[in-house]
């Protein structure tokens, strides 16, 4: 499976536009990008030896905790690593459009203030 980066960044893109208005006007104001992979260091942070195992990430402080007295800060971000991606696509035969779409609204629902339990949660609910 061979994917441009252009290609890439257009799915993430895409996976975006297709949440309902609601969500996407809640990311006012957050970052979405892609990587390679995760650095050294955000590996190392979360105790990941295998850069494959990482394929996004949220920073920030999630919208259930913010508050209007917050000193302002880096801003939020969501990071979608591209490679591990593709593998992960590429092992479970899934289509790359639905990992990437799975993989952006589990990193922006931590944005939301959701926990991972709470997404499972609603995942086993649409299933």
């Amino acid at each position: 499976m061979s994917v441009s980066v252009a290609e890439f960044d257009e799915l993430v893109r895409a996976a975006f536009e297709e949440l309902p208005e609601v969500y996407r006007d809640a990311c006012d104001g957050l970052g979405i990008r892609t990587e390679p992979h995760a650095a050294d260091d955000v590996l190392q942070s979360l105790d990941i030896s295998d850069p494959s195992e990482l394929l996004g990430l949220y920073h920030g402080v999630n919208l259930a905790r913010k508050s209007v007295f917050d000193l302002a800060g880096l801003p939020d971000e969501v990071i979608i690593y591209r490679n591990p991606i593709i593998a992960y696509a590429r092992a479970t035969g899934q289509p790359l459009a639905d990992v990437v779409r799975h993989v952006l609204v589990h990193e922006i629902g931590h944005h939301l203030g959701f926990s991972d339990d709470d997404m499972e949660a609603i995942e086993s609910r649409d299933a």
